[in-house]
């Protein structure tokens, strides 16, 4: 069975656990409408050379939310801002 996250309970976890970062409920909406697939990770940018000159993919930080029934959820969020992609950590095999 395949299983989602709807898009705004996302925005909701990043209103309560990351109110400093309000920018990222525009680049959710941007990414995804109506809900993520939760896979262990969701990839929207290219990650080919990772961190090397030229590629797309610069990382910057993480972004930690909890969820009370899908647990940690990770934001990968790259240099310019975007979100790279989502890590389910409970969707992640034994």
């Amino acid at each position: 069975m395949k299983k989602n996250i709807d898009i705004e309970t996302m925005i909701e976890l990043i209103r309560q656990q990351a109110p400093d970062r309000l920018e990222l409920i525009d680049q959710l909406r941007k990414l995804v409408k109506g809900s993520i697939a939760m896979k262990p990770y969701v990839q929207f940018v290219d990650s080919t050379n990772p961190n090397q000159e030229g590629s797309v993919w610069q990382f910057d930080e993480n972004i930690f939310l909890e969820h009370e029934t899908k647990g940690m959820i990770v934001l990968d969020l790259l240099e310019d801002g975007r979100i790279g992609g989502i890590e389910f950590i409970n969707q992640i095999p034994d």
